[in-house]
C-alpha cells in the first residue's frame, strides 16, 4: 500500500528515535516484535526510541532494516542526520536476494551496477513492467505480478 512506503521514508530533520518509532507504529508492532525481528535486545531498541543511542553497528542497522521493512540507507540517513538522497531507490540482485530480506547495503550504494557476489546486474525495476520497486517485502511486482527474482537455470 502506498500509504505505508511513504510513512516509511524519514522526515526532513527527523532524528533515529522518532523515526523507529513511527515506523514501528505504522507496521503496527511492539517494541518486543521488532526487537526479535530485528535479532537485538529489547533494551537496546529501547535505548534507540528514547534517544539514548544515536549509533548503529552494522548487525544492529541491518537488523533494524530488515524488521522494520525500511531500507538500511533510510536508517543510516537519520542515525547520521543527514538528509535522504532524492534519488535513493531499492535496488538488489535478482539472482542473490532472498525474497522478504531487506537488500545487501554493498547493492543499494549509488554507484553500484552489479552484484559484488555474482556479478549479475542489479535491478530496481519490475523486469516485466518496469515499474519502479518500491518494497523488498514481496516477492511479486503488485502491478503486474511477475516474479523479482530471476529464474535459475540448470545446466
Amino acid at each position: 500500500m502506498s500509504i505505508s512506503e511513504h510513512t516509511n521514508l524519514p522526515q526532513e530533520q527527523e532524528t533515529l528515535a522518532s523515526f523507529v518509532q513511527r515506523v514501528r507504529a505504522s507496521l503496527g508492532l511492539s517494541q518486543h516484535e521488532v526487537a526479535l525481528k530485528a535479532g537485538i535486545h529489547l533494551q537496546s531498541l529501547g535505548k534507540i526510541e528514547r534517544g539514548l543511542t544515536s549509533r548503529l553497528n552494522y548487525k544492529t542497522l541491518n537488523g533494524l532494516a530488515l524488521a522494520l521493512q525500511t531500507p538500511v540507507e533510510y536508517l543510516d540517513a537519520v542515525s547520521k542526520g543527514l538528509p535522504l538522497a532524492a534519488t535513493t531507490e531499492l535496488k538488489f540482485c535478482p539472482h542473490c536476494w532472498t525474497p522478504g530480506t531487506a537488500p545487501d547495503p554493498l547493492w543499494t550504494h549509488a554507484r553500484a551496477k552489479f552484484c559484488c557476489f555474482c556479478g549479475f546486474q542489479l535491478i530496481n525495476r519490475c523486469p516485466s513492467c518496469s515499474e519502479p520497486i518500491s518494497s523488498m517485502k514481496f516477492r511479486f511486482c503488485p502491478f503486474c505480478g511477475c516474479s523479482y527474482k530471476a529464474k535459475t537455470t540448470a545446466g
